[in-house]
């Protein structure tokens, strides 16, 4: 059985943002070897044209993701979210009632997917420890909910409906940062709390990461237009804000 054809949000002869849904791998992984689909070669498939990356959405995060279908427009692209030109947000759902407005200044070591692998095959090697980059996400929490039951330590569970905005462009960086600001992301099984995760699955039918890319603002690197790019959560993201009785932005 063929898979649903992908929801493209804009598409012209130089560039194309598509919806992610979560849970899809963007392209081709050695971490996950084991996966069918990929968004690049479906994409690809449907548009009939080369693609070329310009940015990134891990796994389990859904929505806008965007494409250049040129080598030249990918480096212009690239380029402008280098220089924060771009702006990138992401909706999400944290534990607890984070600040109304708050900036995350909080420098990130870079990843090693395959650090673990190299320690178990060698784990008397010298291990290489890479200085942290800078990250900066700037936040503000869209609404709020108290649910009246006791899952961590407290009798009533409290969470916030949060616009977080990318500065830079780290691997992880929103979960990252949320948990340093000791408000992890619920759904997120490897920076958020477990308790909560499983709630959500269970009892809110959100068995999923509650981060989603929402809305992207530039500059077409071509026409020099201005393009508002949108995508609002769909399946059980969306009816999570629904029974939540949340806004979106």
């Amino acid at each position: 059985m063929s898979n649903p054809p992908l929801d493209i949000i804009y598409h012209d002869e130089y560039l194309v943002a598509v919806y992610k849904p979560e849970g899809l791998l963007v392209h081709r992984s050695n971490i996950d070897r084991h996966e069918k689909r990929f968004l690049l070669q479906e994409l690809r498939d449907q548009i009939g044209q080369h693609l070329y990356p310009v940015h990134r959405l891990d796994k389990p995060t859904s929505g806008l993701i965007l494409f250049a279908l040129t080598p030249e427009v990918a480096a212009l692209l690239q380029a402008d979210m280098q220089s924060n030109q771009t702006t990138k947000e992401y909706l999400l759902v944290c534990r607890g009632y984070c600040p109304e407005v708050g900036i995350i200044d909080h420098p990130l070591k870079p990843i090693d997917d395959f650090k673990s692998k190299r320690r178990k095959s060698n784990p008397a090697g010298p291990q290489e420890t890479k200085p942290a980059q800078e990250a900066v996400t700037e936040y503000t929490r869209l609404a709020t909910a108290e649910l009246d039951v006791e899952i961590d330590r407290y009798p009533q569970s409290r969470y916030s409906f949060v616009l977080a905005r990318l500065l830079s462009g780290r691997k992880h960086q929103i979960r990252r940062h949320f948990k340093h600001l000791s408000h992890p992301i619920i759904g997120c099984p490897k920076y958020g709390k477990s308790k909560h995760n499983h709630y959500f699955a269970d009892k809110l039918s959100a068995p999923r990461l509650l981060l989603h890319s929402y809305r992207m603002v530039l500059i077409h690197p071509v026409t020099q237009a201005p393009l508002e790019l949108i995508t609002p959560p769909v399946g059980s993201f969306e009816r999570l804000i629904d029974t939540m009785g949340w806004q979106l932005p």
